[in-house]
């Protein structure tokens, strides 16, 4: 049993979660111990599908809401300023509102425009470069670039739930990915095998160490009945996705990335958006949870998509592609309580190509000064190296 069979080893063993909507990847990445990102934590989730903002967070105190969306703004939800109210589905987050540790942003976006591609869309928002089309040269994603820039860094833990990658997160920084699903069958004797072959190899003894550890650990917890991953409910998968990214980020980890899918909304979208904000609410309380008071406070969670939906409703009860969106923002680091971003209003000439909500701010620049905010990355690399081609604007403040 030599090194190059063991690596066919584990990707053999390596299994996917394939259930539709959760099939995504987390990828997590940690420090050497120098802490050379220090103690704050970032969690990015990209929301795949074209997630619609102004359902998000809705301008209810714009008449002009009503007439575009006879069906999607008819129920009542929190009121968040006093003229945008939030999606009920997502009222389990207000009282992390009231505490400061939520926010949004509103008209916000990539450079992209007018083709309205989800693939084209998502490999923009995560390359993170200023074009208005895919750049085939960049093969690298903008979080990976900034910790290219942070030395002493090395893969820590990562994990890939389903077959998706994290194209946010890859490039030539060291980060690795895993599956949860991922089980090695390993006798007694084996493992001890496996630790002579392995003694004087750190890095190898180390894979090896972590991938058993990794499997005794999701073994245990398909063996627990109260696991979520036997409960079979709609938030199982989250849960889990959600518990595994915790527990790293509560020791070396700093960075972590997945994605949520499910919010490609064209017809009937008050039952259609439901689901992902259940999930996407579900993440945020119980990373809150799980890192608890210490560590959610040096936390900031990004959630963003490729696009946003069209201001007006379309005849089967839902949204088509759009342009401006909505981010989310969470975390005890964030200075929340507030809808962010330059509203442009509803009117149809302030609209996009008078059809869709026109983005005031560039999504890479929010990203950018929270990176910033946290890290204490100089500006000219964010836009430069990080964000290439960006101009960051003021500070909007994002750290409390």
């Amino acid at each position: 049993m030599d090194r190059r069979f063991f690596l066919k080893f584990l990707t053999g063993t390596a299994c996917s979660l394939a259930a539709h909507p959760m099939m995504t990847t987390v990828t997590l990445a940690g420090s050497d111990g120098s802490a050379p990102l220090g103690d704050h934590r970032l969690v990015v989730v990209i929301l795949r599908g074209g997630m619609d903002g102004l359902d998000l967070v809705r301008p209810s105190g714009d008449p002009l809401l009503a007439a575009y969306r006879p069906t999607l703004a008819a129920s009542q939800g929190p009121d968040l300023t006093g003229y945008f109210s939030l999606n009920p589905t997502l009222e389990g987050l207000m009282p992390l509102w009231q505490a400061g540790q939520l926010g949004f942003v509103q008209a916000t976006s990539t450079p992209y425009r007018d083709q309205r591609s989800h693939f084209d869309g998502q490999d923009i928002l995560e390359a993170g470069t200023g074009l208005d089309l895919p750049d085939a040269s960049v093969r690298d994603g903008w979080l990976n670039r900034m910790l290219q820039a942070v030395p002493g860094l090395r893969a820590q833990t990562a994990f890939a739930i389903g077959t998706d990658s994290a194209p946010v997160l890859q490039g030539a920084a060291p980060v690795s990915n895993w599956q949860p699903d991922l089980r090695l069958d390993l006798s007694a004797q084996s493992r001890l095998l496996l630790d002579h072959i392995y003694h004087d190899d750190a890095l190898f003894r180390e894979a090896a160490t972590e991938a058993v550890s990794l499997s005794e650990a999701i073994d245990a917890a398909q063996m627990n009945p109260m696991s979520p991953a036997r409960s079979g409910n709609l938030l199982a998968n989250v849960d889990r996705l959600t518990d595994f990214a915790a527990d790293r980020l509560r020791e070396d980890t700093r960075i972590a990335a997945f994605s949520l899918n499910g919010w490609d909304t064209h017809r009937n979208q008050t039952g259609g958006i439901t689901p992902p904000l259940r999930r996407l609410e579900r993440v945020v309380l119980r990373l809150s949870e799980r890192l608890g008071p210490e560590i959610w406070g040096k936390t900031l969670l990004l959630a963003m998509t490729e696009f946003g939906r069209t201001v007006a409703e379309n005849g089967s009860k839902g949204t088509d592609h759009g342009t401006g969106g909505a981010m989310l923002m969470a975390g005890g680091a964030l200075k929340g309580g507030r809808v962010m971003g330059a509203w442009p209003g509803l009117d149809e000439a302030a609209l996009y190509q008078r059809r869709d909500l026109m983005p005031t701010t560039d999504v890479r620049a929010w990203a950018a000064w929270g990176l910033r905010g946290l890290y204490g990355l100089d500006r000219s690399l964010l836009e430069s190296s990080v964000f290439p081609g960006l101009g960051m604007g003021d500070d909007p403040g994002l750290l409390a």
